[in-house]
């Protein structure tokens, strides 16, 4: 059961994560499917694990936080509806531990896109890249960042370092 769960665990986020990121790099939208997954998945692998009502608890917490942190900035019109759940759906699975390390890497990851999303912008598109429907859209002024092209790299290194990996690697529970 353990060897089922932790190649359950390893294909589940980090195929999430992944296919957040390039979603939003082609289409500039994070679906719900993806964020649900990753809810219902902390759901059904935290008890799996050996997580305690505690921890588990603490990991809803920052979750949560995450969630109001992230609609503040939509609505301020700073992130996109998608990056906030994609937020607090890593953060669950982060808990208070990792969720910070996360964020640094993802804000690191995002500057550097945005500032070469916003640089490539200065210049004419190819006529040839110009006709792919989310390079013209990428290259577009009026639209935003794909944010969860950083936030999925960024949660994929941070999940390597957290005890859902020693679990997967050494079959050990959480405390």
């Amino acid at each position: 059961m353990i060897e089922f769960t932790a190649i359950a665990i390893l294909a589940m986020f980090p195929l999430c994560m992944i296919f957040a990121t390039f979603y939003d790099l082609f289409t500039m939208t994070i679906p719900n499917r993806i964020t649900l997954a990753l809810v219902i998945g902390f759901a059904i692998f935290a008890p799996l694990v050996g997580m305690t009502l505690e921890t588990a608890a603490w990991h809803v917490g920052i979750a949560f936080i995450a969630l109001v942190v992230g609609f503040a900035l939509f609505s301020l019109g700073v992130m996109g509806g998608g990056d906030a759940k994609l937020i607090a759906a890593s953060a669950l699975w982060f808990g208070t531990a990792f969720t910070v390390p996360y964020l640094a890497i993802a804000t690191l990851l995002g500057g550097v896109l945005t500032v070469a999303v916003i640089f490539g912008r200065r210049f004419a598109l190819p006529e040839n890249l110009a006709r792919i429907p989310w390079i013209s859209r990428l290259h577009d002024r009026k639209e935003g960042v794909p944010y969860g092209a950083a936030l999925g790299p960024a949660a994929v290194y941070v999940f390597s370092a957290t005890p859902w990996m020693d679990f997967i690697i050494k079959g050990t529970s959480f405390g």
